[in-house]
């Protein structure tokens, strides 16, 4: 559920900084002009946090939060009070009715989402569960690692991504990057010393900005303690060292919500081309899956009812393989689509040696599938 937030402030100035500086989190605003208002518009609306302006005509704040506090049904909400520096005192000295934090106008608007972030749960928005970021997106990962080799191996392992990739070696340089430019993924060495991996990963939790940024930890495979231990604080996932880098950026794209779909499926000249890479793992083979069905379904509501299959890029095939080109060519059938395989002669050769893929014809390249497909007149048949 939404969180409501409710400002209450003669200044329309006022209002509208703090509806732009929640503008990026889950939140609803209500606003309200004087004290009069917005005790109405709290009772109606029950918002779960209050920044109150002390100073306003027809009732001010402190007689505001005198009457909330008084109402068996309003007391309980949070109030944040805003004020001028020449009233700190006035508001420290009300804070025994009820004040959870103050504010001094003017205030910068990270402080205010910093200060209300302690007081309720800020969910940045996303794009839309329907509507992950594509895995071509930029996006920024910081590594915490006082090994710099590390740092250059994940750098040079991940190169051929748009993310650009910062390393750092202590908790305070992790500190100050985060305030100036949150990362989209941390990844925390749970070797750094005097348990500055698990301080970290608490300030990150805690600082509203970075609440929800996935955040992993790297470790030597043998050290099953801190494994254990980055479990239960709730790190996002352990990646052990030496590191796997392919498993180590699927579950980068897998923690960022990314939509990798684009490596395997895209529209071209009417076909849907379907891509199997050369690394073709199970882990791949299972992101492969989940995107299949979808996509083919996706295109044929499009209007294209012609695929191909390419697995030139393999150099081998192993049960796997054979497993989702059967799955994908049952899917074409079942979709109606006309669909063709290209591969390389190697892989040829191998199906030839299977009862399951003997049959399967395949072509050379790309164009030379496209051409048979435009000659097709009805479904083909592997």
């Amino acid at each position: 559920m939404r969180n409501k937030i409710l400002t209450v402030d003669d200044s329309k100035t006022v209002r509208i900084i703090v509806r732009k500086a929640f503008k990026p989190y889950d939140c609803e605003i209500l606003e309200a002009a004087n004290g009069v208002e917005g005790l109405a518009v709290a009772a109606k609306d029950m918002p779960d946090l209050i920044l109150l302006d002390v100073t306003m005509p027809v009732m001010d704040g402190v007689e505001m939060l005198t009457k909330l506090k008084a109402d068996p049904q309003l007391k309980g909400i949070p109030v944040m009070m805003l004020t001028a520096e020449g009233g700190r005192d006035n508001v420290l000295k009300i804070a025994k009715i009820g004040v959870r934090d103050y504010i001094v106008k003017p205030f910068k608007e990270e402080v205010l989402v910093e200060k209300a972030g302690r007081i309720i749960e800020l969910k940045p928005l996303t794009d839309g569960p329907a509507k992950a970021r594509s895995i071509f997106d930029p996006a920024t990962l910081l590594i915490v690692e006082d090994k710099p080799a590390i740092v250059q191996q994940i750098q040079e392992g991940l190169k051929h991504t748009p993310w650009k990739i910062h390393g750092v070696s202590t908790q305070g340089e992790a500190i100050d990057f985060c305030t100036k430019s949150p990362p989209d993924l941390i990844m925390i060495s749970l070797s750094l010393p005097e348990d500055a991996a698990f301080t970290l990963f608490r300030l990150i939790r805690t600082n509203v900005k970075t609440k929800y940024t996935p955040v992993f930890g790297l470790v030597v495979k043998t050290e099953t303690a801190p494994q254990q231990q980055a479990q239960t604080v709730g790190f996002t996932t352990v990646i052990t060292k030496p590191i796997d880098l392919g498993e180590l950026e699927t579950k980068i794209a897998k923690a960022m919500n990314l939509d990798t779909s684009q490596r395997y499926f895209a529209i071209e000249a009417e076909c849907l081309m379907m891509k199997v890479p050369d690394n073709c793992s199970q882990s791949v083979i299972a992101e492969i899956t989940t995107y299949m069905k979808p996509k083919m379904a996706e295109a044929v509501d499009a209007g294209h009812n012609k695929a191909i299959i390419d697995v030139h890029q393999l150099k081998t095939l192993h049960m796997g393989v054979i497993k989702l080109l059967v799955q994908a060519m049952q899917t074409c059938r079942e979709l109606g689509m006309q669909f063709v395989l290209v591969g390389n002669s190697a892989i040829a050769t191998e199906c030839k040696g299977f009862e399951d893929t003997r049959s399967w014809q395949f072509h050379e390249n790309v164009d030379e599938a496209k051409a048979s497909l435009s000659k097709q007149p009805a479904l083909a048949s592997a």
